[in-house]
C-alpha cells in the first residue's frame, strides 16, 4: 500500500469572515490580519519538504499560499510552477446565499436556511452547488492529487467547506450531521490517504498564532 501525506490548510482571515458573509465562491481577498496569519504560518512550515504545493484559484486561499511558501522554493521540487492552481479546491457554491449575511439570510429567506442549516445533502442554495456534489468534487480532486504525487507529502491551501469535507471523511462522519469540531484561518491540517481511506493525523494546529489574536474559526463561509 501507498500512503500519500497531506497538510491541508484554511486560508488566512477576509473581512466577510469577520463579518459572518457568505463568501462561497465570490473572490474576496485576505484583510490585514488574515496577511499577517499567512507569513505567521510559513514559520510552521519552514524545512518540511513537500512533493507539490497547490492552491485553490480563489484569491483568499492562492494569497495564503504566497506568503507562507515565500522564500521556501526549494522545498517542492521544480514543476515548473512553484504552486499549483486546484480548482477542485474552491470553496462550495453558496448560490443565492453569497454575498449575504447569515443574520440575513435567517430574515430574507428562512425556508431557505432551514434547509442549509439542517445540511441537507440535496439541497443546492437553489443556484449553487448541493454538499453531495462538493463533496464529491473535493475527495476526487485530493484522489487525483495523491496518485500524482503517490508516497508523496502534499500542502493544499483551500477553504473552510472543503475541510470539513475532508474531515467527515477521514473520521466516518455523516456528511449532514453537525459540527463539532472547528476550522480556524490558517490552522494546519495533517492527514493521508492510504489506497482509498483517509485518516485524520492531527488537526487545527495554530501554534504560529500565538502572537495574534485568536484565529476566526470557520462559520461556514
Amino acid at each position: 500500500m501507498t500512503i500519500t501525506r497531506f497538510c491541508l490548510i484554511r486560508h488566512g482571515e477576509t473581512d466577510w469572515n469577520a463579518e459572518k458573509r457568505y463568501q462561497g465562491q465570490l473572490d474576496i481577498g485576505l484583510n490585514a490580519m488574515g496577511e499577517a496569519q499567512a507569513r505567521a504560518l510559513g514559520t510552521m512550515l519552514t524545512g518540511t519538504q513537500f512533493s507539490a504545493a497547490y492552491a485553490s484559484d480563489l484569491q483568499r486561499a492562492w494569497r495564503t499560499a504566497e506568503l507562507a511558501l515565500a522564500g521556501q522554493v526549494a522545498a517542492v521540487p521544480a514543476t515548473g510552477h512553484f504552486i499549483l492552481p486546484a480548482p477542485a479546491l474552491r470553496e462550495r457554491h453558496y448560490g443565492v446565499f453569497q454575498g449575504h449575511t447569515i443574520a440575513e439570510m435567517r430574515i430574507e429567506h428562512p425556508e431557505a436556511h432551514a434547509h442549509y442549516e439542517a445540511r441537507e445533502p440535496g439541497y443546492d442554495f437553489e443556484t449553487g452547488e448541493s454538499l453531495t456534489a462538493f463533496a464529491r468534487r473535493v475527495l476526487s480532486g485530493l484522489a487525483a492529487m495523491a496518485r500524482e504525487h503517490c508516497g508523496g507529502t502534499v500542502v493544499a491551501f483551500t477553504h473552510g467547506g472543503v475541510l470539513d469535507v475532508v474531515y467527515r471523511a477521514a473520521v466516518g462522519r455523516d456528511l449532514s450531521g453537525p459540527r463539532d469540531f472547528s476550522i480556524p484561518n490558517t490552522g494546519i491540517n495533517w492527514l493521508h490517504l492510504d489506497e482509498d481511506l483517509w485518516r485524520l493525523d492531527s488537526w487545527g494546529d495554530t501554534r504560529h498564532l500565538a502572537a495574534l489574536r485568536t484565529a476566526l474559526d470557520e462559520a461556514t463561509l
